[in-house]
Order: structure tokens, then C-alpha cells, then sequence
């Protein structure tokens, strides 16, 4: 040790040093241990136009209800009849690839939107994928807010 340190302070260090106390995780504490509210949706077997519809509907109720985070299975599209047809595109038709695809080019869906990722093997693998939504906003809340500026300027 430095000899320039006042003895106290040695003396505190010895004895924390010597101590068999830890130190507090001052961050664990501040950590919010958030529950996921998960829904999921298998959809094997769907027409193109019947997935899109049916994740448009599922993502907005889901988002209504507070759900956090989706499983949508698509399957991987080894079984898929639009191989043999050759005017279809063969990425495109399956839905593995149509599906995220289309949720990304509609604006309203993905102002619900918070993030799209993989799914882990055991929810589906590499066909199945999640989404993340927003939190839902309370409206009441801010239009509360508003009001009560809104009357104190007039005031």
C-alpha cells in the first residue's frame, strides 16, 4: 500500500479486504423483470393470401391485448406445391420468406412493430420466427396530459 493514505483509510481497506461480506449489486436491483406475454400462430398449410391476412389480424390483436412477443411458424416450405409451378416465384411463395416480407412493407404493422428475429430451435427453428411488439400506449393517459396543459395555459 501507498504510504501517502491516511491511516483510516488503510484501515478500512484492511478491514474490507479481511471481510467476507460481499458487495451489494447495486444493478440487479434496478433491473425490471419483465414477463413475457407470448402468443403464437402456426401457419402450415396457408395460401399466401390467407398468411398475410391472418398475421395482419393476429399482429393487431395481439398488440390490442398487450401480447409482447409472437411465435409465428411458417414452416420451412420443403413442401410446397408452387415448386413446380414455374411462373411463381420459388422464395417468394414460401411463406418462410413471404411472411416477414410483407410485414415489413406494411406501415401499420410494423408501427407495432418493435423487432423481427430467428426463432430458437425449440420454438420452431428456421421455420419460425418472432415478433416483438411495441408497448401499447396508454391514450387515456396522454390525452389527460394534453388537457391539463392545454387548461392551465387558458387559466
Amino acid at each position: 500500500m501507498s504510504n501517502n493514505l491516511p491511516d483510516k483509510d488503510k484501515k478500512d481497506w484492511q478491514d474490507f479486504i479481511s471481510s467476507k461480506d460481499k458487495l451489494p449489486n447495486k444493478d440487479g436491483k434496478h433491473q425490471k423483470k419483465t414477463k413475457l406475454k407470448i402468443r403464437s400462430i402456426d401457419l402450415h398449410g396457408y395460401t399466401l393470401d390467407q398468411a398475410n391476412k391472418t398475421i395482419e389480424e393476429f399482429i393487431q390483436k395481439s398488440y390490442s391485448e398487450k401480447i409482447n412477443k409472437l411465435i409465428v411458424v411458417t414452416g420451412k416450405g420443403l413442401h410446397s406445391q408452387n415448386e413446380k409451378d414455374p411462373y411463381v416465384s420459388k422464395d417468394l411463395s414460401i411463406l418462410k420468406y413471404s411472411v416477414p416480407e410483407f410485414i415489413s412493407k406494411n406501415k401499420s404493422l410494423m408501427n407495432l412493430v418493435y423487432e423481427m428475429q430467428d426463432a430458437k430451435i425449440e420454438d420452431g427453428g428456421s421455420g419460425a420466427f418472432y415478433i416483438f411488439l411495441k408497448k401499447k400506449k396508454n391514450l387515456g393517459l396522454i390525452l389527460g396530459f394534453f388537457y391539463l396543459i392545454f387548461y392551465f395555459n387558458l387559466a
